[in-house]
């Protein structure tokens, strides 16, 4: 894959992550009560996410660095986020989702951040 085009899909997936990420935690949590700790850390990462896909469309090293930072910071929350559910859904507040379901969301989105992080590690590590 061309550098530019595999950097426009990196983008793309970190963009739509992002947002993902941020609605779905705006849908989880919307009238339920949650401790702002539990749902400011998806705003958080997915806004650094967001911000470095953004800023990437004209790549310098410290964009890139934000920008593998914001991968970086969402598997990590989602590192936590899904293994708790796995090994601890009784201890775990699905909020307006269903348990099982928002375990696979968390999965796939946790799977997603692990190959943009790599992803975006190797595309830097290119240049």
């Amino acid at each position: 894959m061309r550098v530019g085009l595999s950097l426009l899909v990196l983008r793309v997936l970190g963009g739509g992550l992002a947002l993902s990420l941020m609605i779905g935690e705006a849908i989880r949590t919307w009238g339920t009560g949650r401790p702002w700790p539990f749902w400011f850390d998806d705003y958080w990462s997915g806004g650094l996410l967001l911000a470095g896909a953004v800023l990437m469309a004209r790549p310098t090293p410290l964009r890139s660095h934000l920008f593998i930072a914001g991968w970086a910071a969402c598997l990590g929350m989602l590192f936590g986020s899904f293994f708790g559910k796995v090994y601890d859904p009784g201890g775990s507040d699905p909020g307006n989702f269903d348990l099982g379901f928002l375990t696979i969301l968390i999965g796939m989105a946790f799977a997603t951040a692990l190959v943009g992080l790599v992803w975006s590690l190797f595309e830097v590590a290119r240049k």
